[in-house]
């Protein structure tokens, strides 16, 4: 079968299991981004209330890649409605969701978080750039010149003024879009500051493959992915007071009580910094959904119009009580123009 009509097919098949499903589910199912995970819980609770009529929505978990990979299964009864994520959708992603059907994604951009690095709260205070996070935690580095692996064991080798304690960092796992983040923002721009980008171009490694060593973790127990959500990474820094989480704002402002938060080239974390663009760890978060479910799954059209409220997201809302860096006026006014006119990516 030729691709046109292998794609005809899946295109057919998708439009049966829509038709077929209508009656077949009443509830609105939702999963990805732990970081989203509060915020579409709060929308999910306030939807309930506001429209009794409606089933409150199912919202898990399962990290940004995990949440847009089930996204991704295809259209009908057995599939989620949106996929919540901490970064926007890959091309590659989005092509695998054509490949099983799921051809017309709307996205949905609800506002701002930062990427915070915090300790027990009994803790000395953390004054951390990008450079120490990458020399601390890269597979390799640069020693003497020549690009050696990591063998750095207590953060005040890397930087004199952090405190002198065994290096053990508690960092998210690769199917959140947090890590991305982190690589982004953290380990590629520590890479650059330290040199190492260039000593790694240097043993004739073309561009890709030099991005890839800048973002690698060192595997020697130091750097611990954490695949679960925060709840983990504070139970990990509740069992080892010397222990440094990477955490969305939100949730460290929720724990505040229980966490040290440490400043990033010199800006604290906040939601104010955040929002004039100081803070240099930040990112939007996202929602996808899926259009072909919109006028099957009872609810769902009203779940995201609620959503992208001034109610829920706005500055005096909910979620930015909780932690949500609201967008500007302007932005929330053209997220909701967008989804009205059935805008896909």
């Amino acid at each position: 079968m030729n691709r046109y009509l292998l794609t005809a097919s899946v295109a057919a098949l998708a439009l049966a299991a829509t038709a077929g499903f209508a009656s077949a589910r009443d509830q609105i199912q939702i999963a990805g981004s732990s970081t989203v995970l509060p915020y579409a819980k709060i929308v999910a609770e306030n939807f309930s209330e506001a429209y009794s009529n409606f089933k409150t929505p199912v919202v898990e978990s399962g990290g940004s890649s995990g949440g847009l990979k089930e996204f991704c299964k295809g259209v009908g009864e057995n599939t989620i409605d949106i996929a919540n994520s901490s970064r926007p959708i890959k091309e590659s992603e989005v092509k695998a969701c054509a490949d099983a059907g799921v051809t017309d994604i709307q996205e949905v951009r609800i506002g701002y978080d930062g990427i915070v690095f915090a300790t027990d709260i009994n803790g000395p205070d953390w004054a951390l750039t990008a450079q120490d996070i990458y020399k601390a935690l890269a597979a390799q580095v640069i020693v003497d010149g020549k690009l050696v692996d990591n063998k750095v064991a207590k953060w005040n080798e890397v930087n004199p003024a952090l405190p002198d304690w065994d290096i053990a960092a508690y960092i998210p796992g690769e199917k959140h879009g947090t890590r991305e983040v982190f690589e982004e923002k953290l380990m590629t721009e520590g890479c650059k500051e330290a040199g190492a980008l260039e000593a790694i171009k240097a043993t004739g490694a073309d561009d890709k493959a030099a991005a890839a060593a800048c973002i690698a973790v060192r595997k020697d127990g130091k750097a611990v992915d954490i695949d679960g959500d925060y709840t983990e990474t504070l139970a990990r820094i509740d069992s080892n007071k010397t222990g440094v989480g990477v955490f969305g704002l939100a949730f460290y402002e929720n724990n505040a009580d229980k966490l040290k938060v440490a400043t990033v080239e010199g800006v604290s974390p906040s939601v104010e910094t955040i929002a004039k663009g100081e803070y240099p760890v930040s990112r939007p978060l996202f929602f996808y959904v899926k259009k072909a479910h919109l006028d099957v799954v009872p609810g769902l059209k009203e779940y995201v119009n609620f959503f992208l409220s001034d109610d829920m997201v706005g500055p005096e809302s909910p979620l930015a009580e909780y932690g949500l860096v609201s967008a500007p006026d302007g932005e929330r006014d053209e997220q909701r123009s967008a989804f009205e006119a059935g805008k896909t990516l």
